[in-house]
């Protein structure tokens, strides 16, 4: 079954986003994302940021690159759950370590982090509907 059909046909809560909608909103993230962990990245490199700062940014990069894999290529509702949460978790520290160096960069993270809680609400959610369904 093509993905779509598979995510059309899982109970959902009533105020999910349209596909459409959600698409919109990353195509307007990740240009934020890009510059924003690429300068981060880049500063570790240079040195002007130890690398304990740049770590929450990559592994956030990697949660956040896999959660289609787990969610649309497995089907696993819990395992995207638990990946979600680890995205919306290193958001939070991201925006920690960052802080005391580029407060710019911090700010810029509060649409990802905003964006992420929903998502992770809307995925627990879709996870607890869909609960033991083959």
């Amino acid at each position: 079954m093509p993905w779509l059909d598979w995510y059309n046909s899982l109970a959902k809560p009533s105020w999910t986003p349209a596909p459409a909608t959600i698409g919109l909103i990353w195509q307007i993230l990740y240009p934020v994302i890009i510059v924003t962990f690429g300068f981060v990245f880049v500063q570790a490199v240079r040195r002007k940021v130890p690398w304990i700062v740049a770590l929450p940014f990559a592994i956030n990069l990697v949660a956040n690159l896999i959660f289609t894999l787990i969610q649309f290529g497995m089907r696993n509702l819990p395992l995207a759950s638990v990946d979600i949460l680890i995205v919306l978790g290193t958001i939070i520290w991201m925006i920690v370590a960052v802080w005391p160096h580029y407060r710019w960069v911090a700010l810029a993270q509060v649409p990802y982090l905003v964006w992420v809680a929903t998502a992770t609400v809307l995925q627990l959610s879709i996870t607890a509907m869909n609960w033991g369904r083959a």
